[in-house]
């Protein structure tokens, strides 16, 4: 006879972003109302930078600090929030074994040697032997980008003393998705007893505005909430750190661990993404989930703006009965891979307390709820490419 899942719980949650560090300042915020996406620094387009951090606190030597990209400070502050919530942070016994999954993209470019090597081609006698030897020569060896990812979770690994296994996981918003369900998968399966699971993403680099708007992705202009971008669609790049300790119930309790919530389920799908994928594929995924699911159940979207994705994902929603929505990105912007797990640790933190934050729009598909929220299915969509969903539950 097979083994029951072993049931798995949320017991550290640490993020930050536009909003601010950790589950009181974000919780305030999303009820504020008040949006905080900058379009000064790459106008007509938007971003939401991240708020001041003392990564002191988190990344005590400035060796250390020094030797990170900005994406790896916010993801090691995170991560160091996590453990500290969870009540593991320097326990060395539970550390050695804390499995660590990490959802992150191809490292930050050094925009200073782009400059230079784009500024003196148009003038090399020789412009191949040029850009080689500037790329031999400006860049150090070891960054290349198949390594750039794991260079998240090696962090973290020194600062924080986490040596059990590790995985990184490449691919935008699906990396993140990925990261929570395999972390449950193995605690189900009884191969994990405890993971660090999350990745960062640093919003505020000029080459990123680029590159995505060279697929007409951003937003620009004219700020709006997610759901009312119809007639001018697009994401607002985010700065994001977002890291849970997810835990088996028996490894919690055997170490007097206080549960935040339970992660009860993880589904991913990817789509051909023709016309009406999207909603396919959510309703597909909503299905494995739906035996679980109670009247009033609540949806906490990562709905990134950006078409035609956000408005498949809407029809979607607008044929679930009773449920409320929220859609997270409004407040965050979109920061691709730690999408998932910030809106997982939102939800977390909705069960605990009970209750949804306001609605973020007037678009009548975000309604207000007077029932307990008991529980919360988080939605996931790629931009271009994944969709996923999670259930996050209240406990007794």
């Amino acid at each position: 006879m097979a083994e029951a899942p072993h049931e798995a719980w949320i017991t550290g949650i640490g993020i930050v972003s536009c909003l601010g560090e950790g589950p009181d300042a974000h919780w305030e915020a999303l009820g504020s109302g008040e949006f905080k996406a900058d379009a000064t620094a790459y106008p007509p387009y938007f971003i939401h930078r991240i708020a001041p951090l003392d990564f002191d606190k988190q990344i005590p030597k400035k060796g250390d600090q020094r030797q990170m990209e900005p994406w790896q400070r916010i993801g090691t502050y995170a991560a160091g929030l996590a453990l500290d919530a969870a009540g593991i942070k320097g326990n060395k016994e539970v550390l050695s074994h804390t499995d660590m999954i990490v959802a992150a993209g191809g490292g930050e470019r050094d925009i200073a040697a782009d400059t230079a090597i784009l500024a003196g081609l148009p003038a090399a006698s020789q412009p191949d032997a040029f850009l080689n030897e500037r790329l031999m020569g400006d860049l150090r060896p070891t960054l290349f980008l198949a390594q750039l990812s794991n260079l998240l979770a090696g962090n973290i690994s020194i600062v924080h003393g986490v040596t059990g296994s590790s995985r990184t996981f490449m691919g935008e918003e699906s990396a993140g998705i990925d990261a929570v369900r395999i972390a449950l998968s193995r605690i189900n399966a009884g191969q994990s007893e405890i993971a660090l699971v999350g990745g960062s993403y640093n919003s505020d680099r000029p080459d990123l505005v680029m590159l995505y708007q060279f697929g007409g992705f951003n937003l620009q202009d004219h700020f709006a909430p997610i759901w009312q971008r119809g007639a001018n669609p697009g994401f607002a790049l985010a700065s994001l750190g977002a890291f849970l300790v997810i835990e088996s119930r028996s490894h919690a309790e055997a170490r007097g661990a206080k549960p935040i919530a339970r992660l009860s389920a993880v589904v991913a799908g990817r789509s051909a993404r023709k016309p009406g994928d999207v909603t396919s594929s959510l309703a597909s995924l909503w299905g494995k989930l739906s035996s679980k699911l109670r009247p009033g159940t609540a949806v906490i979207s990562g709905a990134s703006g950006a078409a035609p994705a956000t408005a498949e994902e809407r029809t979607f929603l607008e044929q679930q009965k009773d449920i409320a929505v929220r859609a997270t990105g409004t407040y965050l912007g979109h920061g691709f891979e730690p999408q998932f797990p910030m809106n997982v640790a939102l939800a977390a933190i909705a069960v605990s307390r009970g209750t949804l934050f306001p609605p973020t729009d007037d678009s009548g598909l975000e309604r207000t709820s007077d029932r307990p929220t008991t529980q919360v299915v988080v939605t996931g969509v790629g931009h271009w490419r994944g969709e996923g969903m999670a259930l996050i539950e209240a406990l007794p």
